[in-house]
């Protein structure tokens, strides 16, 4: 298949799923979510990967939900609104549930969707300079998608904190909360 959004780098057995959209730090709108959907579909049903990598092109792993989209999608009616909603929890659990185990190359930023990916996959390996937050409610919304994965890596009392603070945390802090299973530094992320 062919995507606009995606790169799929393959290395014998490990698919490296590559968000492609740096400009926007790869943000996602309705193209990735979609993108990402039939990508992990495709990768599931092929018996030659044996692991899947997802990872960001550019100086951040994914900042998100793009702009650009919030700002349509508050022009949206409920019904537009749940259905958008629906595609991302059908990314999420679609990521989460695949066969194959699946790890999170996370560099620069994670925010927001972007440590909802990190925590849908089984496993994330973290740069040292990488910065996470659970931001949605610098938005004034409830980061309802990603938190059903989001509490199960980092447990109930430090979401209840992250998600009403949105404040920003580093590497080392993510991985003691379990958000990420093993943090390197920047040049040693790939080889990790």
């Amino acid at each position: 298949m062919s995507y606009s959004t995606l790169e799929i780098q393959r290395d014998g057995a490990v698919a490296t799923l590559w968000m492609n959209r740096p400009e926007v730090f790869n943000a996602f709108d309705e193209q990735l979510i979609a993108e990402l959907t039939q990508a992990c579909q495709a990768l599931d049903h092929d018996d030659s990967v044996r692991v899947v990598v997802l990872a960001g092109r550019g100086r951040h792993f994914s900042a998100g939900a793009d702009l650009n989209w919030m700002r349509r999608a508050a022009s949206h009616g409920e019904a537009e609104n749940l259905a958008d909603a629906r595609q991302f929890a059908r990314m999420l659990r679609t990521l989460a549930t695949l066969s194959k185990p699946t790890v999170a190359r996370v560099h620069g930023a994670a925010l927001g969707g972007g440590a909802g990916l990190t925590a849908a996959c089984q496993m994330a390996i973290a740069s040292d300079d990488a910065v996470f937050s659970t931001s949605e409610v610098r938005f004034g919304i409830i980061p309802a998608v990603i938190s059903p994965y989001v509490l199960q890596a980092i447990g109930p009392r430090q979401a209840q904190r992250y998600f009403q603070s949105g404040e920003r945390f580093d590497a080392a802090r993510a991985l003691a909360m379990g958000l990420v299973s093993e943090v390197a530094p920047a040049a040693q992320l790939d080889a990790r």
